[in-house]
């Protein structure tokens, strides 16, 4: 490997100062570098001050996950810093990092061992920089809380002191590299708190909305009402005349696919944003047609719902599901269905960005500088090295903030304008016009024997798909899509297929927390809890004896598919169905299932499923209210996410998902006339407020040295099919189709 010489500069837009070693596995190179050391910097993760300071670079978005936190914590805890002396800085846009998109619960997964071969090489050239100062073994010296110390001759120096002397040594090999065993960390597996928890909860925290420019204009834009259209006519006399406005700008329509482009519409500029708000309101803008005028929920439902009931393109086969449902002693078919959902951040999306000399800084609350680099590069014509890209504190984000259309508008305006726009989006524009969660018609069928037991099984799932937003012709389920709990399903069933069937989008669509998981999971965990009852058993030891015998499932994709588990190798991430018994088994027991028999209107549900590689099962209870309504006393998570680096995080990510998935169930839904959408603030689209939450959240991880998992997303898939399925024990109701409020129970 070679080493890349940069100016102090040029290393992180001057995060360092001169005199930093800077390093990060498995960058490093294989002979040393002979330059000075304050310019010798192999890689950008870490750097050592000659003061001792310790710099670490987070180069994923922090939105509450702790991600900003965790991953220093990891490469610390192997160099064996101590932490008070350690400052995290936040990474700009730059493929330097690798993938900088903090989605798909992959931050820990994805960089796990990277970062801990940067702690771990940078500490075996400390040691070797002082046996070489001490003439001694380099086995006889070792990296102690911030300072190398050799035992046998009491002789210690701290790594600030090491710094010019580490620069010249050889980097290591992988193999020569040895990490420290579980028992020797002193921040992974702690609740170290976060370092950013004193600024957010203080009001210090720079978010998306906090970012300025000097000289800079407000922007609010109107876009089309209906997707696809664009501006045929405006007029401005109105909204000119409002204090503080400088100038209105028409923004072009985007050319498909839709991508990250931006959707067009009219945009005022003003001093403020009241203003640039209320001038807005006076804009009279005559718009084009579009062939998505014609989208009404209703029908698309029923259109949907009828693909479902056909044969469709086959993602899995196992045996002869034909012949099995026909042999069977019982049958039973449902549909199940969940509407189109919009992310709802508590912060809309936000942006500022200046376009000077052909060239953009911008100021983002995104989860993907990258793409934001990519998104405004192609927008304006100008080299994606050309838009430098920072990143501040994200208030939410849950996907949709890994789609940087906002910042292109600003960077467009910016030029547009001469000087530097701050987008602002409401909470109205951002529920009219979000990427949203695809709407899904799922259809079941399965057949029993005589004793009840699951001897055939038919899946057909039909939704708009992600691909749409990439590819404008794109109908069908993408590979990434069919592996989230559709064609993964991991059931010892012997005959068992999996279809998908086709739809065509009118409305942005995009991945949000969990993505095609949470309708996967809605139909496949409320139908064999269907089947459960239909046997007449228990629904958690028919779900055990429907999950079969132990072992490890490898799942050869149909057709046209190439992959699926997230896009990771089976061989190194096979479907261990161990690993989803047993938190079957633990949720039942901490939830108390045995004892808690339903009665007096209350009952508990269950529902486990495996996402983004991670295994979770939950347990809800619900009661229902005298108005009819349900409450939730408690929800019990069982977590086996392998190895885990930050309890405290893993716990709060589980805590959130159970209100996630609870705003789902009880009154998520996305709605659309004329081919306009319906809802527009928290009045038409609410999220569970405190009294609507579970009462108490209870998560209980399962210690494991597994790989490291996902956490962010995966515990909300399997909550609205366990409300759903305590609300059939408490009521005998079955609740097939989402959010609970169409039934009067939300």
């Amino acid at each position: 490997m070679s080493v890349t010489v940069l100016s102090r500069r040029g290393f992180l837009d001057t995060i360092f100062s001169a005199g930093a070693l800077v390093l990060s596995a498995p960058l490093v190179s294989e002979a040393a570098s002979k330059a000075d050391a304050a310019a010798w910097h192999p890689s950008v993760y870490l750097g050592i001050e000659t003061d001792g300071t310790v710099l670490i670079v987070s180069h994923r978005s922090e939105m509450g996950t702790g991600i900003r936190s965790v991953l220093p914590m990891l490469l610390a805890d192997e160099l064996d810093a101590d932490w008070k002396r350690v400052k995290v800085e936040q990474a700009i846009g730059d493929t330097r990092y690798g993938s900088q998109n903090t989605d798909g619960s992959c931050s820990i997964r994805d960089f796990y061992d990277a970062i801990r071969e940067a702690g771990a090489s940078a500490r075996l050239m400390l040691e070797r920089a002082a046996a070489s100062k001490w003439n001694v073994p380099v086995g006889e010296c070792q990296v102690k809380l911030h300072q190398v110390v050799h035992e046998k001759s009491g002789k210690k120096a701290g790594l600030g002191e090491l710094v010019k002397l580490a620069s010249t040594q050889q980097a290591p090999k992988a193999a020569e590299l040895k990490f420290k065993s579980p028992a020797d960390y002193r921040y992974i597996g702690k609740d170290t708190p976060m370092i950013d928890a004193d600024d957010i909860v203080t009001g210090k925290g720079q978010f998306g909305y906090d970012a300025k420019m000097p000289g800079m204009l407000i922007a609010s834009i109107e876009r089309p009402p209906v997707y696809g259209s664009s501006v045929a006519k405006v007029d401005d006399t109105e909204a000119r005349k409002v204090a503080g406005v400088a100038q209105t700008v028409t923004l072009d329509k985007f050319q498909p696919p839709q991508m990250f482009k931006q959707l067009g519409g009219v945009a005022v500029l003003a001093n403020s944003t009241w203003a640039a708000m209320q001038a807005r309101k006076k804009l009279k803008v005559e718009w084009t047609a579009s062939p998505n005028a014609e989208y009404e929920s209703g029908a698309y439902k029923s259109k949907l719902a009828e693909a479902a009931r056909k044969p469709q393109k086959v993602v899995r086969k196992v045996g002869d599901v034909d012949a099995a449902l026909a042999g069977a002693a019982k049958t039973h078919e449902a549909e199940y269905y969940v509407p189109l959902l919009s992310h709802a951040p508590m912060e809309p999306p936000a942006a500022v960005a200046e376009f000077k000399d052909g060239k953009v800084v911008t100021w983002a609350a995104t989860q993907n500088p990258q793409a934001v680099q990519e998104a405004v590069s192609e927008a304006l014509g100008i080299k994606k090295e050309d838009v430098t890209c920072h990143v501040t504190l994200l208030g939410g984000g849950f996907g949709r903030k890994s789609k940087p259309d906002y910042v292109v508008e600003a960077a467009l305006l910016s030029k547009k304008a001469g000087k530097p726009v701050k987008v602002v989006w409401t909470r109205e524009d951002d529920i009219r016009f979000d990427y949203y969660h695809a709407v899904a018609a799922m259809y079941m069928k399965a057949g029993l024997d005589a004793s009840g037991k699951t001897t055939g099984w038919l899946q057909r799932s039909v939704f708009p798909t992600i691909g749409s937003t990439f590819n404008a012709d794109a109908r069908y389920g993408q590979e990434f899509e069919m592996g989230m709990g559709w064609m993964d399903v991991p059931f010892d069933i012997p005959n068992h297929r999996a279809e998908n069937g086709p739809a065509q989008n009118h409305v942005r669509i995009g991945w949000m927390r969990s993505v095609a998981n949470i309708y996967h999971a809605f139909a496949v965990h409320s139908f064999v809890d269907e089947l459960a009852h239909l046997a007449g058993k228990d629904p958690v030891q028919y779900l055990l004896s429907t999950l079969g015998p132990d072992r490890k499932i490898t799942i050869p994709p149909e057709g046209d598919l190439k992959y699926w588990n997230n896009t990771m190798p089976q061989e190194k991430y096979p479907v261990d169905t161990a690993r989803l018994r047993r938190v079957i088994e633990i949720a039942a027991e901490k939830s108390g299932w045995a004892n808690k028999k339903p009665g007096n209107g209350r009952a508990l549900g269950i529902a486990a499923h495996r996402s983004f590689l991670s295994y979770i099962a939950a347990v809800v209870e619900i009661e229902m209210g005298s108005d009819g309504k349900i409450r939730i006393p408690r929800v019990d998570f069982a977590v086996d996410c392998g190895t885990i680096l930050h309890p405290d995080r893993v716990k709060s990510q589980f805590e959130g998902a159970g209100v996630f998935g609870a705003s789902i169930a009880r009154m998520g839904e996305i709605t659309a006339a004329n081919g306009q959408i319906q809802q527009s603030n928290f009045h038409n689209y609410p999220v569970a407020r405190m009294n609507e939450a579970p009462r108490e959240t209870h998560v209980h991880i399962v210690p494991s040295t597994d790989l490291p998992a996902g956490v962010g997303e995966p515990g909300v898939p399997p909550i609205p099919p366990a409300i759903c399925n305590a609300i059939y024990r408490a009521t005998g109701k079955r609740v097939r189709e989402l959010p609970l409020k169409r039934h009067g129970l939300a």
